[in-house]
């Protein structure tokens, strides 16, 4: 080393003035690495195992939460003899809370970390989720279950969270395969239903409901914070005791040299989600959540109402499926509860499809197959099919509406920055609980008016959402998360060459 190099370098780090010659340390010294090299050494291992159960519990919560909707309505609306928009308004409620939470909790998140705004929304949900199985009248009800919905609306952080420890190579597949807890905990709240409902009731349905709950927050106390965060907020040393920790679970070592620290003082802020470089995207997916939502609520709630309306024959020759007494009702039957659960289960070849695409022709690509494929199985039911030919439809609609989903759930943190990631995906949720907001109201009482709107509604939305998938600005796939607005590149590229701004500092510095 050149007696020029080390001055230079006492300049830059301090430590280099404690050294009498060019010895290794000084060299080591002068090495850096970023978080994306240090967990491309670490890879995937047994701390990620770890930490997609975990987060998957999250995510087998929101599933059972956002089930039982389409189980309780028709309940109580027997049981308390409640007209079609009270029923509906049960469900609506829940987003709401869900539209307003969802970008406070992802603010709370870029803020103060992915971990906090995690362990409180679940915490919170939780406590309400019991509550609202003691509500003693309608009203109370309504109450408590759009506080439950306030909370579920931190639920999209786990994925935040998730895909902040993740190599580039096992991201798309590792967020899919997280998405399979959704799955499971749809088919275990039916399956839930069918063993409790005859002889217990919907109380003790809500009560169980929130065992997964319970023990996500029994064990969130392992979960560490997102070294990326860390990173973006100057806390280098956190950063590289978490890095270090899932390097020893994983039996890999770290990088030599010293990681890079960001120092981003404004985070979280909605008005970068409208920068030049993203304010495109920001709302073409926008409406690809809403519309995800929107189509996807609405088959889970057309299925149980088709069911129940038996003759589908008659339904689209143009009978109305509202009883003669505004009042009249039919409790779900056992046959119902099966059937239900056959749909349900499409999660699985829905997440397998999407799995085998979303790496091979890339996000954009599978998020619009995923659309017009959801609009082709809606279209045979403008005619006239029976039970088993509906359920197959319904199926199919079903496992391609939720593979793309889980998609745009892979997509938003690979397209947005560290610094406004969680930001994104809250507000994103944010619409789409605006989306699953309204959809009750067209598949619970909307298509007691006309079937065929009903349908032509979901199909023009689906191949809407289809048509913005495909004029997204960037495709993902083999990308870096960055962890800067700094970082984003023409054409969508990133790029490891060192940045400097008025509010954004990076340091090797101890």
């Amino acid at each position: 080393m050149t007696f020029e190099c080390v001055i230079l370098n006492n300049m830059l780090m301090p430590e280099f003035s404690k050294c009498a010659s060019p010895c290794d340390r000084c060299v080591l010294l002068t090495e850096t690495f970023t978080v994306d090299d240090a967990l491309e050494a670490i890879g995937f291992g047994k701390f990620q195992w770890k930490i997609s159960f975990l987060t998957g519990l999250s995510w087998v919560a929101d599933a059972m939460e956002m089930m039982i909707l389409s189980i309780l309505g028709p309940q109580l609306h027997c049981e308390w003899r409640l007209p079609s928009y009270k029923v509906a308004l049960i469900t609506s409620v829940v987003f709401v809370g869900m539209g307003i939470s969802s970008p406070i909790w992802g603010n709370v998140a870029d803020k103060y970390g992915r971990k906090v705004g995690l362990k409180v929304s679940m915490c919170w949900t939780l406590y309400y989720g019991l509550l609202s199985a003691f509500a003693p009248v309608y009203g109370w009800l309504l109450f408590l279950r759009g506080l439950v919905g306030f909370g579920i609306g931190g639920a999209p952080q786990s994925v935040t969270l998730y895909s902040e420890f993740l190599p580039v190579k096992s991201r798309g597949v590792c967020i899919m395969l997280i998405a399979a807890f959704w799955a499971i905990g749809a088919v275990f709240e039916v399956l839930l239903a069918l063993m409790v409902m005859p002889d217990l009731g919907w109380r003790w349905l809500l009560g169980f409901s929130t065992v997964p709950l319970a023990i996500f927050v029994c064990f969130c106390f392992w979960l560490p914070e997102s070294p990326r965060f860390d990173v973006l907020s100057g806390r280098r040393e956190k950063a590289m005791a978490t890095l270090t920790r899932i390097a020893k679970e994983n039996g890999k070592t770290l990088p030599q040299g010293r990681l890079i620290t960001y120092n981003q003082n404004e985070r979280g802020r909605i008005k970068d989600l409208f920068a030049p470089q993203y304010w495109k995207t920001t709302l073409l997916l926008w409406f690809i959540w809403f519309s995800n939502a929107f189509s996807y609520y609405g088959i889970v709630l057309l299925t149980t109402e088709l069911f129940q309306a038996g003759d589908l024959c008659a339904m689209t020759q143009g009978a109305k499926i509202e009883p003669d007494c505004s009042l009249e009702c039919r409790y779900l039957t056992s046959a119902d509860y099966k059937d239900l659960l056959w749909t349900t289960l499409a999660e699985f070849p829905g997440l397998l499809v999407v799995l085998l695409l979303v790496d091979y022709i890339g996000r954009k690509k599978s998020m619009a197959l995923c659309f017009v494929m959801f609009s082709l199985c809606i279209l045979p039911l403008y005619a006239c099919i029976g039970r088993i030919a509906l359920t197959i439809f319904i199926f199919i609609a079903r496992a391609f509406i939720s593979g793309g989903y889980q998609v745009v759930f892979v997509y938003t943190p690979e397209v947005f920055p560290t610094e406004n990631r969680a930001l994104a995906m809250g507000t994103s949720s944010a619409m789409a609980r605006l989306g699953a907001l309204i959809t009750p109201f067209v598949a619970q009482v909307l298509l007691r008016t006309s079937v065929y709107l009903t349908l032509s509604v979901y199909c023009s939305c689906s191949l809407l959402a289809g048509v913005a998938s495909w004029l997204l600005p960037f495709e993902t796939l083999g990308r870096n998360l960055q962890e800067s607005s700094l970082d984003q590149e023409a054409g969508g590229q990133t790029t490891s060459t060192p940045r400097q701004s008025d509010n954004t500092t990076r340091s090797a510095d101890q």
